[in-house]
């Protein structure tokens, strides 16, 4: 028998490590969730703030879908591959997407099937995501084909006079980091000064 002592700094260091262990085991759904499936949804729904109303309607060229047919395109396609990750049928709400064109309407789906799609991930495990081809598929699909979407939109979003949201983000970026670029000077922090006490 351990002393209650051991026991205690054994349960300790389990809670400690088990996180950790836990963690490498889902590099998969990690990297996946924080690396891109994150992005893409910032910029889409970035996207799709951005976009005037008035140009929901608008086709790049003849033949090709509407900006609104895009972003519904991308809500149809959360709702399929999430399910098949959670392993049920899509909310009663993926069935109401193909009739959507006003702005408020396609861009509240876009960021409503986002968010049930982040709360499947946060669920999801590597073994779960491995456990079938169609799992797997469905995890890298829902990252791959949304970047194809937002690099189609990224056009329409040009032509509109308008600066992609990613493009925008990393000229953020640069312009915030200017100065260090310019004055090749690091940033200077003034401490206050330490009290000492005798003793």
């Amino acid at each position: 028998m351990y002393p209650i002592k051991m026991k205690l700094v054994l349960s300790s260091l389990f809670l400690f490590v088990a996180p950790i262990v836990q963690a490498q085991q889902n590099n998969l759904t990690t990297t996946v969730t924080q690396r891109y499936f994150n992005n893409v949804r910032r910029n889409l729904e970035a996207a799709a703030d951005a976009m005037p109303a008035d140009k929901y309607s608008f086709r790049l060229t003849d033949g090709q879908m509407t900006f609104a047919e895009w972003l519904n395109h991308s809500t149809e396609r959360n709702y399929a591959d999430c399910a098949i990750l959670k392993s049920e049928s899509a909310p009663d709400a993926a069935k109401q997407v193909p009739s959507l064109k006003d702005k408020a309407e396609v861009s509240q789906a876009l960021k409503t099937s986002f968010a049930w799609c982040a709360s499947v991930l946060e669920g999801l495990d590597d073994q779960k995501a491995l456990a079938s081809p169609q799992a797997t598929y469905a995890l890298l699909h829902v990252v791959v084909h949304n970047n194809e979407i937002y690099g189609n939109l990224a056009g329409y979003l040009r032509t509109s006079g308008i600066v992609p949201p990613s493009t925008a983000s990393r000229a953020d970026k640069r312009k915030s980091s200017s100065y260090f670029i310019v004055t090749n000077k690091p940033l200077c922090v003034e401490t206050p000064p330490v009290m000492r006490t005798n003793g």
